[in-house]
């Protein structure tokens, strides 16, 4: 019987991968009925790992304290033809940040930890530079809404082969500066939740990675979960195994997991904290977790952070809160999104880089249909056409030609014959105002052609000021966030120009992910840093620097990355540049 079964589930599955339409959403079903959610999402998933060249990919629906459907595609090891199941454990990356956030607030219930407090005091010897009088402390509360104003990563170390101990951090960041005063900005920060990391594992005496199995993966089963530097598993590049990436910060991405037993986690927060009759977590610090702690933040610009969750970014409507957190450990993507109120959940993971779109677009489907199937609720309709495009004014066109700091570092505007064309990565694209005073993106082929791209189409922006800010106010379907600013020329460089020229990184590491080439230009009386990378051809990042001293620099803009540090050093023999531990010289 089991054999039969198998056999004609295989089937099924074969004949879902060959069909290129859709399965038909019955007329009606019963509440609870997730039958058609399953087809669809299996047909979903067979089409968009063909189509993006994927090998290994795992879902996990929760409706409560039910798992409603637990799957694997594809392949864990296609070498070893070993399938992918639901127990298949994959690199979760950032999803880690998660499991910190909830130790964090176990610790605060046990009287271990004090949300409020300045780190310091659960972690001696923690200190950082900071031009910023008068700022409030660097506390657990403000790390877990990354709105600490550390900076977003400590490069030296943190992807290498044999990395050191993630807790030598304290002592590595001691010359450093914060990016911001605290509380100031959303700045996503992979340090500052390793170094929360570090203060429990401080408070709790024993290494970080035991205490979260103590307190979460035994009580709660997660049998295939664990922290790990480089854990033994394999990811995959065009269909081709990737090398393998160490990653020195476990608190912040070094999570290894099952769907499986995500969803546990997940059944765990729906029964409000509960495991049988065990309180892993209190509901009121799941109610805290799921809390909006930044709306009096005006330069996040509607962005939402819980502790430890994003409450932004998901196009999942009319369930109430919407929190989730997604993982990218170069060739392994993950998210997990959960509808509190509705005690719905979803986890996604696959072991292919071309995934990284793909887990959170599956996971918001499953979200939206499984919405369905247990409440009856249905999604707005599809959002309508853009604004209509409308001329480009002559004072329009002079405001926005120049220099802007964005998501994705330096944007340069130019006013082409009444046109606004905009170069960034290496890419042309085409600004095409509309109606209703804001405007769209369309990518210019072989840099001469604009054409409609249909994940551009959902992106629109607006020049919006604040206090001394021109900021980039952008919106993507119903979210808004800030996409960069306008940059002013507001230093002399003429004394750094010596500074111009190649460099390279004197103290670099084996393996992972490297700059190929590393430069400082001269350009619009700006300083503009520029890297490109071997592993992902032609891109090319550039950075606008702003220096603030005889010796010193930061990266210009504001937000995710931006205010951080270089010291810039001559002697008669060469010249060096200091930045996130890593030490550059120039090339002669």
């Amino acid at each position: 019987m089991r054999l039969r079964s198998t056999l004609l589930c295989a089937l099924l599955l074969t004949l879902a991968a060959c069909s290129t339409n859709p399965p038909v959403k019955p007329a009606e079903a019963q509440r609870g009925d997730y039958r058609y959610v399953q087809e669809y999402l299996r047909w979903q998933i067979h089409k968009e790992m063909e189509s993006n060249d994927i090998t290994g990919l795992s879902i996990a629906l929760v409706d409560d304290q039910r798992v409603v459907w637990a799957q694997g595609f594809g392949f864990a090891d296609l070498e070893n033809q070993v399938a992918a199941t639901a127990q298949t454990p994959y690199r979760l990356g950032s999803m880690a940040k998660i499991l910190t956030a909830s130790a964090a607030m176990r610790m605060a219930e046990e009287g271990r930890l004090d949300l409020d407090a300045p780190l310091s005091q659960a972690l001696p010897g923690f200190s950082i530079k900071s031009r910023f009088s008068n700022a409030a402390p660097i506390t657990p509360r403000n790390i877990m809404t990354h709105h600490s104003g550390l900076p977003s990563n400590y490069l030296q170390g943190m992807v290498t082969h044999n990395p050191k101990y993630f807790t030598t951090l304290v002592e590595d960041i001691r010359d450093e500066y914060v990016a911001y005063p605290p509380n100031l900005i959303f700045d996503y920060s992979n340090l500052a939740v390793t170094l929360l990391g570090a203060a429990i594992e401080n408070r709790s005496g024993m290494p970080y990675g035991d205490y979260i199995a103590q307190a979460f993966f035994e009580p709660l089963g997660m049998r295939h979960s664990y922290f790990s530097v480089e854990p033994a598993l394999k990811g995959y590049s065009d269909g081709k195994p990737s090398e393998p990436l160490p990653l020195r910060d476990l608190p912040s991405g070094g999570l290894v997991s099952s769907v499986e037993d995500m969803a546990r986690f997940m059944k765990m927060v729906f029964a409000g904290g509960k495991v049988g009759e065990q309180q892993v977590l209190s509901e009121h610090s799941l109610a805290e977790m799921f809390r909006p702690q930044n709306e009096h933040v005006a330069l996040d610009l509607g962005r939402r952070m819980g502790l430890g969750w994003m409450l932004s970014g998901y196009d999942v409507q009319n369930g109430g809160v919407v929190a989730g957190h997604g993982g990218s450990v170069l060739s392994f993507q993950s998210t997990m999104i959960v509808l509190p109120e509705q005690r719905l959940g979803v986890v996604v993971a696959a072991n292919s880089t071309s995934a990284r779109g793909v887990v959170s677009e599956l996971a918001e489907t499953a979200l939206k249909l499984a919405l369905e199937a247990k409440a009856g609720i249905t999604q707005p309709p599809a959002q309508q056409q853009p604004a209509a495009i409308r001329p480009l004014s002559e004072a329009e066109a002079q405001h926005y030609a120049g220099y802007f700091d964005s998501l994705v570092g330096l944007v340069k505007i130019d006013n082409h014959s009444g046109n606004l064309d905009a170069e960034v990565l290496g890419h042309a694209f085409r600004l095409t105002p509309r109606e209703d005073g804001s405007f769209g993106i369309r990518y210019k082929l072989f840099g001469l052609i604009p054409v409609s791209v249909a994940a551009l189409d959902k992106i629109s922006f607006a020049m919006k000021p604040f206090e001394e800010h021109e900021l980039l106010e952008g919106h993507i379907g119903n979210e808004s966030l800030l996409f960069g600013e306008r940059l002013n020329k507001t230093a002399d460089i003429t004394p750094f120009l010596d500074f111009v020229g190649s460099y390279e990184i004197v103290n670099s590491w084996e393996g992972g992910v490297k700059p190929e080439s590393l430069a400082l230009r001269q350009e619009g009386g700006m300083l503009i840093a520029e890297c490109s990378f071997a592993q992902i051809p032609g891109l090319l990042l550039r950075m606008a620097i702003t220096p603030i001293s005889p010796s010193e620099a930061v990266v210009a803009g504001i937000g995710v990355g931006r205010g951080e540090t270089l010291r810039l050093v001559r002697d008669a023999k060469e010249k060096r540049v200091y930045f996130s531990g890593l030490e550059l010289h120039k090339i002669n």
